[in-house]
C-alpha cells in the first residue's frame, strides 16, 4: 500500500497516527490508481498564543499594515487563541461589559480556523473597583451572574475556559484590595472552585473547563486532590510557566509534568514565556515586583530564546499528557512586564524563536502537499500528527481527520 509519512523521524511516536484512507467516487465506489494530493491543514494539538493584540484589528479599530502583518505571522503558526476576560477590564463600569468587541474578536479568529479559550472567569486580580466594599454575599451573587453571562454569551465561540485562576494564593492574596479575596477567605478554596465550575457548566454543559495556577508546588497538587475528591469535574489542568528568570530546562519541566500527569487529566501549559534579553534576577519572588526603565531584546538573547523555545516545545510535545501549549505573547510590543518575551520584535520583524517554532509546527510536525497513487483497492495510508487533512484530485477536493479513534476513513471525491 502506498504511504505518506511525516518528514522527520524525530517526531514523538505517540503523537503519530496512522490511518488507512479509501478514496471513493461520488457513488461510494473505490478509485484504484487515482493520483491524489494529500496535505495537512491543521493540528489537533493546541499550539496557542494570546489573541489580545488583535481585538482592535478584528473590530475595525486598527487598519495599519503592521497589525495585518502581525496577524499573518500569528495565523501561520498558532491554532488556538486566548482572549482576555479579566473582569476589571471587561466590565470596568457595572452593567457595561465589553461583550460585543470580544464576540467580534472571537468570530474573527474562528473565521480563520483558530479555536478560542477565555481567560479567566474567576480571579482575584484585575477586578472591578465597584466590587470593593460590597458584602461578600453580594459579591458572590454578582460573580455567579458574571460567570453565567460570559459563558452563555460566548457559547459556540469560546467553549474552553480557565474557570478559576490561581486558587492557591486567592484567599491569602495581600498585594492590594480586591472584591474576590474576601469571598475566597469566607468560603474556602474548594467552594470557590465548585462555584466557578458549576456555574460555567450549567451555562454550557459542553464547555471545557480548566483549573489554572502559577503555583506548581505540592500546594497545587493538594488542591487538585481535594477538588477531585470533592467530585468537581475538571477537564484539564492549567500550568503556568513564565520563565522571565531563565529557562527551567527539560529535566525540571518534565519532572514537573510527571507530578501533575498522575491525576490522569490532560495538561495545558497555559502561560509560557521565555525572554530574549537579560533574564530577571533570581532573587525576585513575585515577577510583578521587577521594574526597569527598559528591557531590551538582544542578539545574544534572541539566539538563546530560539534554542530554549525549541527544546521546550520538543520536550513538552514528547510527553503524552500534554495537550496544549500557549505562548504568552506574539510581540514584544505591550508584552507583560515590558519583558522581551515576544516571538516578534516590536518593529514587526520575526525573531529566531518565531522561525524555530514555525519550523516545528509547520515543517517537522507537518505534512506538506504530497502526491500519492491509490492501490488496487483505492487505498493509501497516511502517518502524521493528529489533525485535519485535505485531499485533492484535479479540481475536486475533500477532507478527512487523522485521529487515533479512526484507523480507517473513507473519503469521497469525484474522479477528475
Amino acid at each position: 500500500m502506498h504511504s505518506v509519512a511525516v518528514s522527520s523521524a524525530a517526531a514523538p511516536a505517540h503523537r503519530l497516527v496512522e490511518t488507512r484512507v479509501t478514496v471513493t467516487d461520488a457513488a461510494g465506489a473505490p478509485l484504484p490508481g487515482a493520483e491524489v494530493i494529500v496535505a495537512q491543514t491543521s493540528h489537533a494539538f493546541a499550539f496557542g498564543n494570546i489573541g489580545f493584540d488583535f481585538i482592535p484589528l478584528a473590530n475595525g479599530e486598527a487598519d495599519e499594515i503592521g497589525s495585518e502583518h502581525l496577524a499573518e505571522l500569528y495565523l501561520d503558526v498558532f491554532n488556538t487563541a486566548t482572549l482576555p476576560f479579566y473582569w476589571g477590564r471587561f466590565e470596568p463600569r457595572r452593567g457595561e461589559p465589553d461583550t460585543a468587541r470580544l464576540q467580534q474578536t472571537a468570530r474573527w479568529f474562528r473565521d480563520r480556523g483558530v479555536a478560542l479559550k477565555g481567560h479567566p472567569l474567576v480571579w482575584h486580580t484585575v477586578q472591578p473597583d465597584w466590587l470593593l466594599g460590597l458584602p461578600v454575599d453580594e459579591v458572590e451573587r454578582l460573580l455567579r451572574s458574571r460567570i453565567r453571562r460570559e459563558v452563555t454569551d460566548f457559547d459556540g465561540l469560546v467553549d474552553t475556559w480557565d474557570a478559576i485562576n490561581e486558587v492557591v494564593i486567592m484567599p491569602v492574596f495581600d498585594n492590594g484590595d480586591n472584591g474576590i479575596t474576601p469571598l475566597a477567605r469566607a468560603k474556602g478554596r474548594i467552594p470557590m472552585v465548585r462555584l466557578a465550575f458549576e456555574e460555567a457548566r450549567a451555562a454550557n454543559p459542553d464547555a471545557r473547563l480548566l483549573l489554572n495556577d502559577f503555583d506548581l508546588s505540592s500546594d497545587y497538587e493538594r488542591l487538585i486532590e481535594e477538588v477531585l475528591d470533592a467530585g468537581i469535574e475538571v477537564d484539564a489542568l492549567g500550568l503556568q510557566t513564565h520563565m522571565h528568570q531563565g529557562y527551567w530546562g527539560e529535566d525540571v519541566m518534565l519532572a514537573m509534568i510527571e507530578r501533575f500527569a498522575r491525576f490522569g487529566l490532560p495538561l495545558h501549559l497555559t502561560e509560557t514565556s521565555l525572554v530574549s534579553g537579560s533574564p530577571m534576577p533570581p532573587h525576585i519572588v513575585d515577577l510583578n515586583d521587577y521594574r526597569v526603565p527598559s528591557w531590551p531584546s538582544t542578539p545574544e538573547g534572541e539566539a538563546r530564546q530560539a534554542d530554549e523555545l525549541e527544546r521546550h516545545y520538543r520536550s513538552l510535545v514528547s510527553h503524552p499528557a500534554v495537550e496544549a501549549i500557549t505562548y504568552w505573547g506574539i510581540t514584544d510590543s505591550g508584552a507583560w512586564l515590558g519583558a522581551p518575551i515576544g516571538l516578534v520584535r516590536a518593529d514587526g520583524t520575526p525573531k529566531p524563536s518565531y522561525d524555530a517554532l514555525r519550523r516545528l509546527v509547520k515543517d517537522e510536525w507537518w505534512i506538506a502537499p504530497t502526491t500519492v497513487v491509490t492501490d488496487a483497492e483505492g487505498r493509501f495510508s497516511v502517518t502524521g500528527f493528529a489533525g485535519d487533512y485535505g485531499l485533492r484530485a484535479g479540481v475536486a477536493t475533500s477532507a478527512f481527520t487523522l485521529s487515533s479513534a479512526q484507523p480507517e476513513v473513507s473519503v469521497g471525491i469525484d474522479r477528475p
